[in-house]
């Protein structure tokens, strides 16, 4: 017998894969106002750049292991060796730009948290600190707030953020609700 979560309705990019289904379920538009995770995501987004979602979320864990956790502090002093290091490790997207564009990262995101206030506050200072509401019907792949995000984290030194992996980080920490209209999660996601 079919369990209940498997005839509910879904965004169609969810699929069959159930590591995707479950990443939908859970996680994907979720609101996420913690710092550190909202970095994770968006070097992650910057990783999947080129390639499918599911290719990530297959090798999360190991990035995880390999990025010490996310823990901005300790990536941002990540070394040559480290590099050379993350280049060999078979669990994880093995680009040297990317590569480096995390532990960059990870140095303005120290920066800013010394600085500025905290991550998660900048990145939800574009939304007044509550999600935005699509309309459920159209698909975007950019669109002119992701385009100004994007503008202003380039501007701080952050690279692989173009506004498509914005909005597509947008989406996955819940700054837009992008659940389609049939989608059970949408009307759980609202506020």
């Amino acid at each position: 017998m079919t369990g209940h979560s498997d005839v509910q309705r879904r965004c169609n990019w969810a699929g069959v894969d159930p590591l995707m289904r479950e990443y939908h379920d859970k996680e994907w538009g979720v609101p996420e106002y913690d710092s550190r995770k909202l970095w994770e995501t968006l070097m992650l987004e910057g990783f999947q750049a080129g390639l499918a979602w599911i290719t990530v979320l297959r090798k999360r864990e190991a990035f995880r292991k390999a990025f010490e956790g996310f823990d901005p502090e300790k990536v941002a002093r990540f070394d040559k060796h480290d590099v050379e290091r993350l280049l060999t490790d078979p669990g994880i997207i093995r680009s040297k730009a990317k590569i480096e564009a995390t532990i960059r990262g990870a140095q303005i995101y120290c920066e800013m948290e010394n600085g500025e206030g905290s991550f998660s506050d900048f990145c939800w200072s574009f939304t007044e600190g509550k999600p935005l509401q699509s309309d459920g019907q159209t698909t975007l792949a950019k669109s002119p707030l992701s385009e100004n995000i994007s503008n202003e984290l380039k501007r701080k030194g952050f690279k692989f953020v173009g506004p498509t992996i914005v909005y597509a980080w947008m989406q996955a920490v819940g700054m837009v609700n992008d659940h389609s209209l049939d989608c059970f999660r949408r009307m759980q996601l609202l506020p």
